[in-house]
Order: C-alpha cells, then structure tokens, then sequence
C-alpha cells in the first residue's frame, strides 16, 4: 500500500484556506478537480469554446486554487459591478482612477471588456470595465434590470461598501470567527474528493480526516463514521460534477 501520509491530500493543514471561502469560490474548488474539466484545459487550444459549456466565460487554469485563480462566470454574477462612462457628470463627480482602487489587481480581457478582478484579505470583487472609459473620465455604476431589482441593488450596495472602506484602510491582516460547520463541511468534502481521486480507500479517507484513533475505535459495518465518509466522498463527487453550478448561481 503506499504511503497515504505523504499524499498530499492528507495533511489537512492544506485545506484551511476553504474555511474561508464563499460559495463561488468553493464552486471552482469543485469544478477545477473534475478531470473532464482538466482535460479542456489541456485541450484549450484546441476547444477554445469549451469554456461555456462548464459555465465559464474563459477556461481557468485548474492548478490554482481559489486563492491564486479568476474564473469569469457566464452569465456574470449578482455582485458584478459595471463602469461606464458617465455622458453628463454632476460637479462633484470624481474620475476613475485604477491606481486608487485598493487591494491586489488581475486585469483580464473576457472578449467584450476588461474584467478587473480586486482581492484583499477576507473579500473578492469584480468590475466590468466599458470600452471607452479611461483613466480621469467621470464613470457611473451600472446595474441591469431584473425581477428581483431591491436585492440586485442591496448586493451591488454591499461591493460598493466594500471598496469604499477598502479604500479607506485596507487592512494587512483579518481576524476571523470560528469556522462554522457549513465551512467544515466543505473542507472534509475537499479533503475527502481529493483522496478518493488519489485511490484512497474509503478507510484511508477516514484516518485522513479523523485520525488512527477514531478509526481504529469506529471502523465498523454500523458505525456512523462509515457512513459518514461515504456521504463526504458522495457529496463531493456530485458537486465536481456539476453541483457546483449552484454554488456559483449559474442556474438560477
């Protein structure tokens, strides 16, 4: 048998970054391990319109994670904000300056405009920037028309919000609560996934997750640790699967 200790899909160190990722983020944590889904990305040359059909507007690189990657979402999420230029600015308008926007900055072209991809430690935001608009030139927010507008309007209130106290004082570091067990749950899921796509044995997930201890106390035909590791490696197959598109609220 070989040494599962040395996998990396053992030490579960390497899976605390998930305790803190929201929903999106977690849904290409799910799709980047799919391995139909890594066999495009090999291939993207060669189907550079494969990215669509996992709901991608362009093919991220797999072998970053949710930390280092910016996959562009089709369609675009709530949260997007977009920036146009603004035809009959106020007084007080103020120019759009990409060097005052805090946090670290990824700019990325998805075909139809620049994409401007914003991170700080505890948020993520994403700006459509519009052709035209250029540095110094008075901008306004755009929002599209839906059903449900009060809550479009809420969530793109909640990024502006973000920016604005970003800008204010970015910080270096952010004190977090105790992860709640949604967030564990989704990293003993990851952990679990990872292993039985290694060709762990459902035994070997288990010491992974719990430790020798409790398997060699639990192990058992009717013990609920049994049952449990079969329903985190279940559960993590049907979100790579495609599960994770309603994390990323592509179908809704």
């Amino acid at each position: 048998m070989a040494d599962r200790e040395a996998a990396q899909w053992y030490p579960t160190a390497a899976y605390l970054y998930v305790l803190h990722l929201d929903d999106v983020d977690l849904a290409w944590e799910y799709l980047r391990r799919n391995p139909d889904y890594q066999s495009d990305w090999r291939d993207r040359l060669r189907r550079p319109d494969a990215a669509h059909s996992w709901g991608l507007r362009l093919l991220e690189d797999p072998d970053l994670d949710a930390r280092e990657a910016h996959p562009i979402w089709f369609p675009d999420q709530p949260g997007l904000v977009q920036l146009h230029p603004d035809i009959d600015p106020m007084p007080d308008s103020i120019g759009f300056d990409f060097w005052r926007i805090p946090g670290s900055k990824c700019l990325v072209h998805d075909g139809r405009c620049l994409r401007l991809l914003i991170c700080w430690p505890g948020c993520h935001v994403q700006l459509a920037i519009a052709p035209g608009l250029e540095i110094g030139m008075a901008f306004i927010y755009l929002v599209r028309a839906c059903a449900r507008q009060g809550n479009r309007f809420r969530t793109i209130a909640t990024v502006l919000d973000k920016l604005t106290v970003a800008a204010d004082a970015a910080p270096f570091a952010l004190a977090r609560p105790r992860p709640s067990p949604a967030a564990l749950l989704e990293l003993q899921t990851l952990q679990a996934l990872d292993a039985t796509l290694a060709g762990a044995s459902l035994r070997e997930v288990a010491k992974g997750l719990f430790g020798p201890r409790a398997v060699t106390d639990c192990w058992h035909a009717d013990a609920g640790l049994r049952s449990k590791v079969r329903r985190l490696v279940r559960r993590g197959r049907t979100l790579m699967l495609g599960g994770y598109r309603r994390l990323a609220q592509l179908d809704g």
